[in-house]
């Protein structure tokens, strides 16, 4: 069997395979909640085959949100909407996971396809908060620098959500410490100027994370895996390094983190970055090699014989695909007649496998 199409194990669950869809912002909630276009969407996916499905970034809080277009989890009535399409895709195969996310000083924006820009007034607009008042770009309105007890207060936000997660049937929850967002910018010595107890050290840059972690631990079953999403360099020079990355894994690994899903950049937006398939790959090889916590490899992974390499030289455990997802929902049935797998197709669609 090819390992692209191996089962994998994880704590209390099995993968059926190694192909993972990665987070994926739709833009298309109301007030966060889950809507036919979610179902469909994440449901397509666990229709095509793959054997993880992440949930784009979830906001803990309304603050947090990227845009006014992002789901939620900060209430109860996010639970609903949400279970009916977990439950769609554990009835098709796949596992379900989450991607908790607070956006920080890059939250407040318009949907993309509307520019993207950050809002500045408005019935859609609202204060960004962030580690230091810093903003993403010159011409934002700077974040409001987080005091320590709003900062405590986002790690309960973070518990609560993780606790709804779990009555809504999720079975991975992942931490989202990436991409610039408010995690990655209490990372980076580029974002974080603070002179407390969360600024400073490396020590101090990654208490938020480990806080958050924790609190999260007091609620999540321990059965069930937890992953963290890093941005695993900044790419800039005086920023965040795949040294730190490493440093940072080998001590998730002992607090009980199952897979560090590698990605990076996105902190700062003059960031130079040579962008090409596998470009990421090394840091996650980096992680996994030096650390033994299991990864997830991202970025430009484009077809079957690409991914099943990357496992082959066991520079991954897992491997996420994003915008090939998006082009292909039946990604993972195509991949298996490419490495010649014969694989189980939805029951509906069998008339059309050869």
């Amino acid at each position: 069997m090819r390992l692209l199409f191996s089962p994998l194990i994880i704590k209390g669950i099995t993968l059926k395979n190694r192909i993972a869809v990665s987070p994926m912002c739709q833009y298309s909630a109301t007030d966060g909640l889950a809507n036919n276009w979610h179902l469909v969407h994440l449901g397509s996916r666990a229709v095509g085959g793959a054997g993880l499905i992440i949930q784009e970034a979830t906001a803990v809080h309304p603050n947090g949100r990227i845009s006014y277009g992002d789901l939620g989890i900060w209430k109860d009535e996010h639970i609903a909407p949400l279970k009916n399409i977990v439950d769609f895709i554990k009835e098709n195969g796949a596992v379900a996971g989450i991607q908790l996310a607070h956006a920080g000083r890059k939250a407040s924006c318009e949907l993309p396809w509307l520019g993207g820009h950050q809002l500045k007034e408005g019935a859609h607009h609202w204060q960004t908060a962030a580690p230091s008042a810093l903003p993403f770009n010159e011409s934002d309105i700077a974040p409001h620098a987080l005091t320590a007890e709003e900062i405590k207060s986002l790690v309960n936000d973070f518990k609560q959500a993780a606790a709804r997660a779990v009555q809504a049937g999720y079975q991975v929850v992942e931490l989202h410490g990436a991409h610039g967002y408010l995690i990655n910018e209490f990372l980076s010595p580029l974002s974080n100027k603070r002179t407390d107890d969360y600024g400073g050290s490396f020590e101090n840059r990654t208490r938020f994370l480990l806080e958050v972690l924790a609190a999260v631990q007091t609620v999540w079953p321990v059965d069930l895996p937890i992953f963290v999403r890093i941005s695993a360099s900044d790419w800039v020079e005086g920023g965040w390094t795949i040294e730190d990355s490493v440093q940072l894994a080998g001590i998730l690994k002992t607090k009980g983190v199952d897979l560090i899903d590698t990605s990076s950049g996105g902190l700062v937006p003059y960031a130079k970055i040579a962008a090409g398939h596998n470009y990421q790959v090394p840091f996650a090889a980096a992680i996994k090699q030096q650390t033994g916590i299991a990864t997830g490899a991202v970025g430009v992974i484009v077809d079957a014989q690409q991914a099943e390499q990357i496992l082959q030289d066991q520079q991954a455990d897992l491997i996420f695909m994003a915008r090939e997802h998006l082009r292909d929902p039946y990604f993972a049935l195509h991949a298996a007649k490419v490495l010649e797998e014969d694989i189980e197709w939805p029951k509906q669609y069998v008339r059309a496998k050869r």
